[in-house]
């Protein structure tokens, strides 16, 4: 081969078909002799002579990947050195390491095999991009790096904050801001259960838009950042319309909503150039729009101080009319406030005189004896003030009837422990100031003093409230001991007692029956 290269062209033509019989001979005996030629001294060889084809065709036969796909960039065949990368033995590292020779020497070919491929991790693709867009581009010219960044975005959903920023950038500088405010407003996060809207980081977004003076972008990204004074701010700069947007966005705060119009209301006021009469008249036209959240006296202090008043006449008499109808609705609520506490306090005196006839025959609900029966043992003693000689009850309005003395035993007994213990303690306290107020009347103590014993009645409210909220059959307390056991834990030794438990019969005799 080396003797037919050295010859003149002449020969070289003469000898072509020789040639190519050679090159294909050899060719062929590496194919055949790959697993028994050194890898290592063949390819030197090889390359010693400049037989840089055979050298490639060889690195192919024994899989040497790296090799081949090297030469064809170093030759400027992206083409064929994607076609390498396709084979599916070749690994996935080798495409992230030539990924920024590859995109440099053709982009299109390049992110339509991105595109192509299930298994890249684009963050790993992340050196290349920036480099090929770190090269300048022509103004009508596809940016393939955004291209690849769209599809990863929309298509395979990629939430990765990396990707997402580099996303941001390129659309930063572009010229046209109208793709960089629609990603702004996209939320890739929607539908997901307590993640985020988006996946950019709006600090840096905000340092990169304000760095590259994209305004609008900045005005959404403080907006969303929940900083609308910065926003309202910085959209005045911009367009009034944009600011008036930014500032009706505001629902839940009604304090800072009004504050960023009066923000967009000065501004208005202090940048109008036409008359005085003129300005008064757009400054009225803005309280509109407003929707009544800003007055006329809202704005006064933004207007210079020799202002004719004429010029104001119509909104000043509008508004004192709508402070005439607030005063009337006020009236009128003060009235119905008035008329419901009349209301109220009625049925409060009606409560108190409210009664409920009971017949003759009514039996307690404890103890089954008759609620109206006289004489018996009652215990006085409990506080309660007996009705001539008939043991003090209580009646509920669903029909149900109880001594007094039976409700606290049975509450008491059915509730919980430190309840019971509070209802025993308060008619402990009643027993004791029964006892004192009898001592005392037996020394003299006149009805005066007696009716004026304001603690009974106090501690007896109390005990009212505790045992007698509610019918103890009908409410709570009832549907409770559905789930109590028959034997209570405290019981079972009791029921221990009752177990039948089998006698020893060793010492008996047995007898069989004819």
């Amino acid at each position: 081969i080396n003797r037919l290269l050295l010859e003149d062209d002449t020969a070289l033509v003469n000898h072509n078909s020789e040639y190519q019989s050679i090159i294909k001979e050899f060719r062929a005996f590496l194919s055949d002799c790959k697993d028994v030629l050194d890898e290592v001294t063949t390819m030197r060889l090889l390359e010693s002579y400049g037989r840089v084809e055979e050298l490639v065709y060889f690195a192919s036969l024994k899989e040497q990947h790296e090799i081949v796909i090297h030469y064809y960039i170093q030759q400027g065949e992206a083409k064929k050195a994607l076609e390498v990368l396709r084979k599916p033995a070749v690994p996935i590292d080798l495409q992230y390491k030539f990924a920024p020779d590859l995109i440099t020497l053709d982009a299109y070919e390049t992110v339509e095999f991105w595109m192509a491929s299930n298994n890249l991790n684009p963050r790993k693709l992340i050196p290349a991009m920036m480099r090929y867009s770190s090269e300048p581009h022509a103004k009508n010219e596809t940016h393939e790096v955004i291209k690849y960044l769209e599809f990863c975005v929309h298509h395979l959903h990629n939430e990765d904050p990396g990707i997402h920023n580099l996303l941001l950038s390129l659309y930063a500088k572009q010229e046209d801001d109208s793709s960089l405010l629609r990603f702004l407003q996209c939320k890739f996060g929607k539908g997901q259960e307590n993640g985020p809207d988006f996946f950019y980081d709006p600090k840096y977004a905000l340092r990169l838009c304000l760095k590259e003076k994209r305004m609008r972008a900045c005005v959404h990204i403080y907006s969303m950042m929940s900083m609308h004074e910065e926003a309202v701010a910085l959209a005045l700069q911009i367009d009034p319309e944009l600011a008036m947007a930014e500032a009706d966005k505001v629902e839940d705060d009604e304090d800072l909503r009004k504050k960023l119009w009066l923000m967009v209301a000065k501004h208005v006021i202090e940048q109008e150039k036409g008359t005085k009469r003129e300005n008064i008249r757009k400054a009225i036209a803005f309280l509109k729009e407003t929707d009544g959240l800003l007055k006329i006296e809202d704005i006064l202090p933004f207007f210079p101080d020799f202002a004719l008043i004429d010029d104001f006449k119509e909104a000043i008499c509008s508004s004192l009319d709508d402070y005439n109808k607030q005063i009337e609705q006020l009236k009128q609520e003060m009235n119905d406030a008035t008329h419901g506490a009349d209301n109220i306090r009625n049925d409060i005196s009606a409560l108190a005189q409210r009664y409920v006839v009971i017949d003759r025959d009514e039996d307690c609900g404890v103890c089954r004896r008759k609620i109206l029966a006289i004489g018996g043992d009652y215990r006085m003693a409990s506080g309660y003030t007996a009705v001539g000689s008939m043991a003090p009850f209580y009646v509920f309005p669903c029909g149900h009837a109880f001594h007094s003395h039976c409700l606290i035993a049975h509450v008491t007994r059915c509730t919980n422990e430190s309840q019971a213990e509070y209802i025993l303690d308060l008619q402990k306290q009643l027993t004791l100031l029964g006892s004192e107020v009898r001592r005392e009347s037996n020394g003299g103590l006149t009805n005066e003093a007696i009716t004026s014993i304001s603690p009974a009645d106090k501690l007896r409210s109390q005990l009212d409230d505790a045992v007698a909220s509610e019918c103890p059959f009908c409410c709570e307390l009832m549907i409770r001991e559905i789930s109590l056991p028959f034997i209570m834990p405290e019981e079972a030794q009791q029921v221990a007692s009752w177990e039948i438990k089998p006698q020893n019969l060793g010492n008996q005799r047995s007898f069989s029956l004819p």
